[in-house]
This record gives structure tokens, sequence and C-alpha cells, in this order.
């Protein structure tokens, strides 16, 4: 079935490279963090600290999963290093703070990062009163995005109907929980190395490479249609 706006009360959007361009290279600072931090618990050079990192995000869903796994890695710890970043890479963002504004309904920040970092975000991005609620890492009991019970958690926590919501996000693999969970999605296609693996186009609704023009276009559609009831 096509998208349909009109039964979406309930608008749930990843962050980091959707809310802002993966062009910032935001990441690319946390990742360099994540191989020091390897470094440094493995007592190990920086080849094989890239080595682990990978390995752990891939096999885990994000690297702190992995080295919980097998180091009982403190998360507070490992995610406090690895986002003291410079964020002056991202700036305000009114064309998207307006359109979320004129959403009808909830708007959730789901994401992988924790709730400091992710304040961190919004507040360089100027859009810290965009979102109702935050679902983070430390909220899914470190069992990160594609895992289930991190869907499972968010909905069952603040009160989500699955039916009646819409998930945005770059990572396509990520999308399919919540599909199954009987959301509609949105697949942010930013041409990046990670965007499409595991990629089920059966868990997608819709496929954008502007999060701006997607929202105009939703807001526009949803204006011409007939109210509800």
């Amino acid at each position: 079935m096509p998208f349909d706006p009109s039964r979406v009360d309930c608008w749930i959007f990843d962050l980091d490279n959707t809310l802002y361009p993966p062009s910032t290279r935001l990441f690319d600072q946390i990742d360099q963090r994540m191989g020091l931090f390897i470094q440094e618990l493995l007592c190990c050079d920086e080849m094989e600290a890239r080595r682990v990192q990978k390995l752990y995000f891939h096999d885990h869903g994000t690297t702190l999963s992995g080295l919980m796994h097998y180091h009982a890695t403190d998360p507070y710890e490992f995610l406090g290093f690895v986002h003291e970043i410079d964020m002056s890479p991202l700036a305000a963002a009114p064309r998207l703070a307006d359109r979320l504004a004129a959403l009808p309904g909830r708007k959730i920040l789901f994401t992988n990062g924790d709730d400091a970092y992710a304040a961190r975000v919004l507040a360089a991005l100027d859009l810290s009163d965009s979102f109702e609620a935050m679902w983070d890492i430390h909220a899914m009991a470190y069992k990160p995005k594609p895992e289930p019970s991190a869907y499972i958690g968010m909905i069952e926590a603040l009160g989500i109907t699955p039916e009646t919501s819409v998930f945005v996000e770059d990572m396509a693999r990520n999308l399919a929980p919540a599909k199954a969970l009987g959301m509609q999605t949105v697949w942010l296609d930013l041409a990046t190395d990670w965007g499409d693996r595991a990629k089920d186009d059966a868990a997608i609704d819709v496929v954008t490479d502007d999060i701006v023009a997607w929202l105009d276009h939703t807001i526009a559609a949803l204006a011409d249609m007939p109210p509800l009831g």
C-alpha cells in the first residue's frame, strides 16, 4: 500500500544522518574517538582497533554493544568519551524545524545514541523543542536498532500505536522491525556506504533523499485531505 499520512498520529525520527546531512562528517569524529577508546582498552594499534570496532558494529548493531558483550565496558564511560566532539559543523535548521512543527500529532526521537549527545545535536540544530520524547540507547537497555526489543520497548513505554505511526531512518536495515510491527516507513537514502546494507524493499514504503522536501510533500498532501470522521 502507498504511504498514507492521514493515518499517522506519531512521527518517529532517527537522529544521526537523518536530521542533519552526512556531509557534516560528525560521525567521522565519533568514529575516530571509538578507535582511540578501543586502542586504550585493548592496548592495540590503530589497525586492530579499527577491525574490532567494525566487527562489533556489524555483529552487535553498535560498537558499544560488542564492547559490553566481550569486555564489560561501562556504557556511560564509553559514550561520554566518544561523544566528546566538536558540534560546530552543525547549523540551525529552521526549515526542518518549521516542517516538524507543522506535522499533526506526536514527534519522537529514536536514536542509538545517548540522551546527552542527542540533546547537544538538537541544540546545535535548533530543534530542542521539536520532539516530545526520546528513546535512546540507555532506554533500549543497550540493545540497539535493529533489535526488535528496542522498538517494542519504545512502543510500550511511550504509548505508541504502530499502525498509526511512521518511522524515518537513514539506515535501511533499521526499518524492517518497524514495518513488522505495523509502522509505515521512510528510508532517507543519502547514498552512504552503510545506508543500504541489509535493505529489504518490502519493509520500505517511501524512499527520499531530502527529508525537508518529503515533509513539504507530506504536509501539502495532508492539507488536501478531508478531515477524518
